[in-house]
């Protein structure tokens, strides 16, 4: 009891000191699940383990087989879960570039890394491509809190997010369907009984996913199943999914959990958002566990294998040359630079998906005998540590050192997506700004996209933000919604990170009607609230420029905007096109000069044509 308690709270403590450390969760379990398993037996009194998962006769938390069923259910729970977010319209919208990446640089990992493992550790081609299948996969529980801190171009963000994405799922499926053909296989190479079980493993695997689906996306569109029970039932029927398929065909439950989430991501199912967040927090939980076992479960014996020069070659190898061919391979002829390049060829940690299914089939074909079975969890495993630990520790130098850091982040990131939004921000995409428009509202969203504006549904009382990498360059936050908490709200948690140039809301009514007591971060102008701001925009949708000549012509535009309720000063424009936010008290401009412009939304001024 005290073992399965201690490796849930290790757990939990070991992803918080992720979040506060801005590191993949990955690296504190691993190392956390090492120091209670193999490191604990050097200084011990008795050499035991001080967390044994398998039953040794003495002590432990799984007999027989059982932690291989444990972590062949959390392992399924997890795959599913990936599948759910591969979506293919974002396959086919993400560029070449991605497409390429997911495609040509998996072959070249592929084939890449295990030509490396076969030559260099002299293991049966078999084991050396289910090596080099494995560590295919990045994954975005990595590379995110990697890149969190970094500032860098949207494309390169954007670049490294959706390979993670997109290839987590893909990479699983190939290290699925090479294990599968090795396990049929059992000794007799590529014979044709193999390929008649390896066509079995896809058809019942593929069949069994599809068919599984697309009943449960029927069940919740006929709502037959009540709300409270949808994230339990969806859970208890991918687990069904996972155990018939691998009766009808051994080993092909994984190929159908994947198979399954992605038929579901890719569905018009009104409560799929709920349903993500629910595999998201119980995927943290099954991760936190199955990594302090899954460390804790490889012996000092497995860690001695990787003592040599040999270890060191394979992972200079993968990291410092199959990595980078592959990523210059799949850019070439893109729009990315010499220096983008190398910075994503540099950045390529392996993930959580690797390393977990790495242990599940080391010791499955352990068990079998399979010749060299036993390099398969430690060599991962240092692939894994090692490109983490390299990536979390250099990317920020290095992104410096080829020139890819953002030294001023000068993106806007608007809180709201109402009409006003939208006019700003396409005003502001027009004038060459990166602008970003968050709601919850996806009419709101959809409406500015249509308009060519970057836009995204999210909820900002959750983290979901704080962890898109897309967002690095934002340097000004702008809230614009009609709820005065939420513009509150959105000032106090997302300042330091997206407002460090400024951060702006507008003013509520109450503020608005007592000038005395306006915020600091008031936007635009003390005497215009939502109300106003939405009915100027109604009446007179567009965004206008007038010249100025001095300070004293632009403080007298500035009162006259007081007074009129359909025209709201949004921008100082300087002669050089930058644009500065207009506060509400607008005190910080003291040296206009001709060749600025005043930027403002609604009605011309009255005598703009007499001048």
């Amino acid at each position: 009891m005290i073992e399965l308690a201690g490796i849930i709270i290790l757990g939990i403590i070991a992803q918080w000191v992720a979040w506060r450390l801005k590191l993949p969760a990955i690296l504190p379990l691993i190392l956390i699940g090492l120091l209670v398993g193999p490191i604990a037996t050097l200084y011990t009194e008795n050499g035991a383990k001080l967390i044994e998962p398998i039953w040794n006769g003495e002590k432990g938390l799984f007999p027989g087989e059982g932690l291989y069923y444990f972590v062949s259910l959390a392992i399924s729970i997890i795959l599913f879960e990936g599948g759910l977010t591969l979506k293919r319209a974002e396959i086919a919208n993400v560029g070449p570039v991605i497409t390429k990446l997911i495609t040509v640089g998996s072959v070249v990992t592929f084939f890449g890394a295990g030509v490396a493992a076969h030559y260099i550790f002299d293991l049966s081609w078999q084991i050396s491509f289910l090596f080099s299948a494995l560590i295919i996969v990045t994954g975005p529980t990595v590379i995110t809190p990697i890149l969190r801190n970094i500032p860098l171009k949207k494309d390169v963000s954007t670049v490294l997010k959706w390979e993670g994405i997109l290839i987590d799922p893909i990479g699983a499926l190939v290290a699925v369907l090479v294990f599968e053909f090795i396990s049929v296989g059992e000794g007799s190479g590529y014979t044709q009984t193999a390929l008649i079980e390896f066509g079995k493993i896809l058809l019942f695997g593929t069949t069994f996913g599809f068919t599984f689906a697309h009943a449960l996306a029927f069940a919740i569109k006929k709502n037959l199943i009540p709300h409270y029970l949808m994230n339990v039932v969806s859970l208890s029927v991918v687990l069904l999914v996972f155990v018939e398929s691998d009766l009808f065909a051994h080993e092909s439950g994984l190929l159908a959990v994947v198979v399954m989430g992605m038929v579901l991501g890719n569905m018009n199912l009104p409560n799929l958002k709920e349903l993500l967040y629910f595999k998201e927090s119980l995927s943290v939980l099954l991760i936190s566990i199955l990594f302090i076992l899954l460390a804790a479960n490889i012996n000092i014996s497995d860690l001695e294998l990787l003592m040599n020069w040999r270890t060191a070659a394979l992972f200079v190898l993968v990291v410092f040359l199959i990595r980078p061919i592959g990523v210059f391979l799949s850019t070439q002829g893109s729009n990315l630079k010499l220096n983008e390049k190398l910075f994503i060829g540099w950045v390529g940690p392996r993930g959580i998906v690797a390393a977990g299914i790495a242990s599940l089939f080391g010791s499955k074909l352990l068990a079998k005998g399979e010749p060299g079975a036993e390099y398969i969890t430690p060599l991962v495993f240092m692939i894994v540590l090692g490109t983490v630990l390299l990536n979390a520790t250099t990317a920020r130098l290095f992104a410096k050192l080829v020139g890819v850091f953002l030294t001023k982040s000068e993106g806007i990131l608007i809180i709201g997506a109402s009409k006003v939004s939208r006019l700003i921000a396409n005003y502001l995409k027009k004038n060459k700004r990166h602008v970003v428009l968050i709601d919850n509202n996806q009419t709101n969203v959809e409406k500015a996209k249509k308009l060519g504006i970057e836009a995204m549904a999210a909820n900002i009382f959750s983290d979901s933000l704080t962890d898109n990498i897309e967002l690095n360059d934002m340097g000004y936050l702008m809230a614009l919604t009609g709820n005065s908490d939420i513009n509150k709200f959105a000032i106090d948690k997302f300042k330091k990170q997206f407002g460090e140039n400024g951060a702006f809301r507008i003013v509520n009514t109450d503020e608005m009607n007592d000038p005395e007591n306006n915020p600091e971060e008031g936007l635009f102008s003390h005497t215009d609230d939502f109300i106003k701001l939405t009915d100027a925009a109604r009446k007179y949708p567009s965004i206008n420029e007038i010249e100025l000549k001095d300070q004293e012509h632009y403080n007298g535009l500035i009162e006259i905007t007081k007074a009129d309720n359909d025209i709201i000063p949004l921008f100082l424009k300087t002669p050089q096109n930058d644009l500065k936010i207009i506060s509400a008290f607008s005190k910080e401009f003291t040296d206009i000069k001709e060749g600025y412009k005043l930027v403002y939304l609604g009605k011309v001024f009255d005598f703009e044509e007499e001048n």
